[in-house]
């Protein structure tokens, strides 16, 4: 028996990376899971590969930065699975990278449709999920946030704003629903090496990374898809409210560490 056994989930950005590594071991865990991405192939693609281990799944096309997607997602998971349980707020939207340099020089456009995809779409996740959730006695949900809401960096200041405007949503919704059965917490990333990572940071930045981190290596996003299902699981029910840090170590020590260990 898995941990998830008889449980609704839906994960967004489940077309790759740790949304579709989240999306898998949900299923393997016992999970039917509705993976919903902007990118329609990918969350088939994922879709594929749950059934491939014996797992129940189904692609949605969503958008979250559209409400009316955001809906039908929702709807989604009742229409197949005849209920909601679990909620992964995963999607963002890496391509905006690019434009989100510094302070003087990034767009409204840029900033607010960052906002956009990486705050207001979780709130929609949480504002459409939550009223079914209570239906079918309570739930789960677990955000995908970042380091880079708890501390400053050189560029990807909207990026850095919008998690950290993630890690309070996700108190407030812990406070609000708690005593309802709805438990919401968050995991703060640092570099997880995804192929998206590997696109928008230039390989001379990622050494930076690894030399920053107390591990080894740089995290994997099935590393990450371990922490979430636990985070959804009920092994993990007195956990709420909280900003897990999956970060390798990152914020652990003096930011002059890196220059002091031996290379």
């Amino acid at each position: 028996m898995g941990s998830l056994d008889g449980k609704v989930a839906i994960v967004t950005g489940g077309a790759s990376g740790i949304g579709r590594a989240t999306s898998i071991k949900l299923a393997a865990e016992g999970a039917s899971v509705v993976v919903a991405d902007i990118d329609t192939a990918g969350a088939q693609e994922t879709e594929k590969l749950i059934a491939d281990i014996g797992g129940v799944g189904v692609a949605v096309h969503a958008d979250v930065a559209n409400e009316a997607d955001i809906e039908a997602m929702v709807q989604a998971a009742i229409d197949n699975f005849g209920a909601l349980h679990l909620l992964h707020n995963n999607a963002a939207d890496i391509s905006i990278l690019a434009q989100d340099t510094d302070i003087t020089s990034i767009s409204a456009e840029a900033w607010d449709r960052t906002m956009q995809v990486n705050l207001r779409g979780p709130l929609l996740g949480c504002k459409h999920a939550i009223p079914l959730m209570l239906a079918h006695g309570g739930g789960a949900i677990v955000n995908t946030s970042s380091t880079a809401g708890q501390v400053g960096f050189l560029s990807y200041p909207a990026y850095g704003s919008s998690k950290a405007g993630l890690d309070s949503l996700t108190r407030y919704v812990a406070t609000m629903y708690g005593k309802q059965g709805i438990r919401c917490n968050a995991v703060a990333l640092s570099a997880v090496d995804t192929a998206g990572f590997r696109q928008v940071v230039p390989s001379e930045i990622i050494s930076v990374w690894e030399r920053n981190h107390l591990t080894t290596k740089l995290g994997t996003p099935e590393e990450l898809a371990e922490v979430v299902a636990f985070l959804l699981s009920d092994a993990s029910q007195f956990i709420t409210g909280q900003i897990v840090n999956v970060d390798g170590g990152l914020l652990a020590h003096y930011p002059l560490y890196a220059s002091l260990i031996p290379h």
